[in-house]
């Protein structure tokens, strides 16, 4: 190789010398000329590698059935790599072109040999973004995050990369270079912080399983609604409900609190806890001209004849006076109109019969008596749920005024104005 590159590279000294240019000047016409050589040259090899390599592995991708060298293409993995042909050309040239300047030829070697050094990185990091695209195309791994472990990955060989050309550069050895980071460590720790920190979260997010790509996430604190579309060393980014994008630190999905609905989409239902407020007041006993109104509700038809034999079978058993409503036992207008929204919520289609089905009174407040319903939908999809949810709320309000109670809201103008008057 040495010969072949003295052949190419030492006619020109001694023509400028046969002709008898002074020894400087021969010597800086010919260095002058024979880079010129080289740079041709290599520009010249690196042109024709680079089709060669990028034709062959289109062909290769094309006959093949895996899309794994498709994505060696997409990626331009080929291109690259005949980058490499030239550089070592140039690394075994700059030697006997620069023979006579020792300096400059440790300069520009150390130059060629970094830039080899950060090309095979960069090489690498085709290859394995490649590899990222061929297993989001598995379903297996379409929730992983994928770029987390490569990302670390990486860093792992950018870290044994700048050590190389650190003690390329220097000529340190790597035992004492890794003596010298150790004792600056601490400064190292303080710079690399929110990457240290991003590495450790995106592992224990990805050993715990808190989140996938995928996901519909909600986290407060950053005001995320939306589903995750990337996971990497220092990010997770969700695209939100309104088409916009938030930004994640990858550590905060441990150091704070958020809300993961896999579990909800992955379960057989999706729960409806909302609720209304009655009146207080509003509530009262039922006697038998009322109850013998309310038969007519045929949802509640049964329930009300056995529950009025069931009652007065106890009053008579007990010789209840019944001269007052509040003795014995009695049926309340604010209780038949709970079981009938249960039994409405049980003849529901669109909810799933085999998840709690419940309709419950809750702690009174200040504003009156919470009436909640409890249940889950079949369908889980936003639209449909929510479509789901508002024809019931619907049927509820509408039913409010056949038991003769009353929703509390706050007075609007025009009662004020006619409580005035």
């Amino acid at each position: 190789m040495n010969k072949f590159l003295e052949k190419i590279f030492d006619w020109c000294y001694p023509l400028f010398k046969h002709w008898g240019l002074p020894y400087t000047l021969a010597s800086y016409l010919s260095l002058f000329i024979n880079i010129i050589i080289l740079c041709f040259l290599a520009y010249e090899i690196y042109i024709v590698f680079r089709f060669v390599l990028v034709r062959l592995m289109e062909i290769i991708a094309k006959k093949t059935k895996t899309k794994f060298d498709d994505l060696l293409v997409s990626n331009k993995t080929a291109k690259y790599i005949a980058h490499l042909i030239p550089l070592l050309f140039i690394y075994k040239s700059v030697p006997v072109i620069l023979n006579d300047y020792v300096y400059w030829e440790s300069v520009f070697g150390k130059l060629v040999g970094i830039y080899i050094v950060i090309l095979v990185l960069w090489i690498i990091r085709t290859i394995f973004n490649a590899f990222r695209d061929y297993l989001k195309q598995k379903p297996a791994y379409s929730d992983k995050p994928i770029d987390s472990y490569i990302q670390v990955i990486m860093i792992i060989l950018w870290m044994i990369g700048i050590t190389v050309i650190i003690s390329e550069l220097f000529e340190i050895k790597p035992n004492t270079l890794f003596t010298t980071l150790g004792a600056v460590s601490a400064i190292i720790i303080l710079i690399f912080r929110d990457t240290i920190l991003g590495f450790v979260a995106s592992i224990q997010v990805s050993l715990n399983d808190m989140v996938r790509i995928g996901d519909w996430i909600t986290f407060d604190k950053f005001g995320a609604d939306g589903d995750v579309i990337e996971i990497n060393l220092a990010t997770v980014k969700v695209r939100n409900f309104d088409n916009t994008t938030t930004t994640i630190p990858t550590y905060s999905m441990i150091s704070d609190s958020f809300r993961n609905w896999r579990g909800m989409l992955n379960s057989d239902g999706r729960r409806i806890k909302r609720h209304i407020l009655i009146k207080a007041n509003s509530i009262r006993f039922l006697n038998d001209s009322e109850l013998e109104a309310m038969k007519k509700i045929q949802l509640i038809s049964s329930y009300i004849v056995a529950r009025q034999a069931e009652i007065k079978k106890f009053n008579i058993t007990n010789q209840i006076d019944k001269s007052i409503p509040i003795n014995g036992r009695n049926l309340t207008n604010f209780g038949l109109f709970r079981k009938y929204i249960t039994q409405y919520l049980l003849n529901y289609p669109s909810l799933n019969k085999d998840m709690i089905l419940i309709c419950r009174q809750l702690q009174p407040t200040s504003q009156g008596i919470p009436l909640e319903v409890y249940a889950f939908t079949k369908d889980k999809r936003f639209e449909n749920y929510e479509y789901i949810m508002s024809d019931i709320f619907d049927h509820v309000f509408a039913s409010i005024d056949y038991f003769n109670l009353e929703i509390f809201e706050l007075p609007s103008g025009i009662k004020i104005h006619n409580t005035e008057n």
